[in-house]
């Protein structure tokens, strides 16, 4: 039986680069079928106590903790602001939290992040490993791909760089869902 992948950039950007890592590492999974989110579906207003307490959980939140939970296998690829999550990103997982704070259900989880920049999101993907397992996520495996323009192919969608490509499949191979 075919595994369900939920992926997603962890940017509302339209163009997102992380969105583009999400959906190619995604399709290495053998055996899998992929939901790739886009955060803009999900977008709500920022998150206070005193909105949840008047207005209760937006449905938007709802939904995302739902799409986790019917998923076998989470896949997030971060994009960096500031050294940080996205906006769009920090406000799901603060209201979604909110829902339960084991956000990702106990689900397995690979982190990646990329960046136009040498570091490749580094920064934040080092937030994202020691946090989301306090989220409820099984962090199987994580990987960081330097400096995107150099190194993917927008137009096929892939990796370009044979090194690198190589160590991202390597790590999807070493993971069972």
């Amino acid at each position: 039986m075919k595994k369900k992948i939920l992926a997603f950039g962890a940017s509302n950007s339209s163009d997102s680069i992380n969105k583009q890592l999400a959906k190619y590492a995604s399709g290495l999974f053998q055996n899998a079928t992929i939901e790739l989110l886009d955060l803009n579906d999900f977008e709500m207003p920022i998150y206070s106590k005193d909105r949840e307490k008047k207005d209760g959980f937006p449905q938007l939140a709802h939904d995302f903790y739902n799409k986790i939970g019917a998923s076998d296998f989470v896949l997030i690829s971060f994009a960096e602001n500031n050294g940080n999550y996205t906006t769009a990103f920090k406000n799901i997982l603060d209201w979604t939290s909110r829902i339960n704070g084991k956000t990702f259900q106990e689900k397995p989880m690979l982190l990646l992040a990329t960046s136009p920049g040498a570091r490749g999101g580094s920064t934040v993907l080092d937030i994202a490993l020691k946090r989301m397992p306090f989220q409820g996520g099984i962090v199987k495996g994580s990987f960081s791909l330097p400096s995107f323009q150099q190194n993917f192919d927008i137009e096929k969608g892939i990796i370009s760089n044979k090194e690198l490509d190589d160590e991202l499949r390597k790590i999807i191979g070493s993971i069972e869902i």
